[in-house]
């Protein structure tokens, strides 16, 4: 909605205005704070003069938001931006990541999971009963979205510093590697690594650029303290042209299993 509205040149306020609701009201709409009602989906499409197909769309997504997703189960454990991040990655046909530190979470074994949620509890302040159910929240994750009938096309470029970087025991180590190169064979699953050897292209943190069907494209930005979105055409073009860039500099898929395999003689 926060979209559609800056489109249109319109601030929150001018919004509120034009339906006589609260500038409050909008913006919890907008944060997904508030769900807004039928009538109020029928009332921005016309304020923004969106087509049927479009309202359509939207009221569609309405009736999914309604139906409480596998995620809502961990809302006690996981951040409230990385809940709304999994609504969004259950609707994407495709998920393009980049990761400079880390597996990414879709391609972790159970326990370099645990390692990577326990190294940061004391920063988190989780209690073990935390870790363990971000644990879960992870594993169940992979097994509803890439094991799924129908799985979103998952695209990931990693740093070669992810291989070596030490996460728990070297059978931890072993085991993800091994875990990682399994998963780069399905269909669905394209892995690549930029080399340490090779030049850097793209100075940046980790990012996941979500694509969508029916809706526009967004970005998952995430830090120490909070996660953001990056939404706008403009804005996430300039995300997917940082991926285009690192993937065309990355080995390709075959040589970086291959580089995949030589790290994992480092942890035997």
């Amino acid at each position: 909605m926060r979209t559609l509205r800056e489109r249109r040149k319109m601030t929150g306020r001018d919004v509120a205005k034009s339906l006589r609701w609260s500038a409050s009201k909008v913006s919890r709409i907008e944060s997904s704070t508030t769900m807004p009602s039928a009538d109020d989906i029928e009332a921005l499409a016309e304020l923004f003069e969106l087509n049927d197909d479009k309202l359509g769309e939207l009221l569609s997504l309405l009736r999914d938001a309604d139906e409480q997703g596998w995620w809502e189960e961990y809302g006690d454990a996981l951040p409230q931006e990385f809940i709304t991040f999994l609504g969004l990655e259950a609707e994407a046909i495709e998920h393009r990541g980049w990761e400079p530190q880390l597996v990414p979470g879709l391609l972790q074994t159970e326990d370099y999971a645990r390692e990577v949620i326990q190294s940061t509890r004391a920063i988190a302040r989780l209690t073990q009963g935390g870790v363990r159910s971000r644990v879960e929240a992870r594993m169940d994750r992979q097994q509803r979205l890439l094991k799924s009938p129908d799985p979103p096309q998952l695209q990931m470029v990693l740093d070669e510093s992810v291989l070596i970087r030490q996460f728990g025991t070297p059978k931890v180590m072993r085991e993800q590697l091994e875990y990682l190169l399994e998963q780069s064979l399905l269909p669905h699953v394209s892995v690549q690594v930029l080399s340490l050897d090779g030049k850097h292209p793209v100075n940046t943190g980790a990012f996941v650029h979500l694509i969508f069907n029916d809706l526009d494209d967004a970005v998952y930005l995430e830090s120490l303290m909070a996660a953001r979105f990056v939404e706008g055409p403009e804005l996430v073009a300039v995300y997917e042209l940082a991926f285009e860039h690192l993937r065309a500099t990355a080995l390709s898929e075959e040589a970086s299993r291959n580089l995949i395999k030589l790290k994992l003689e480092m942890w035997r």
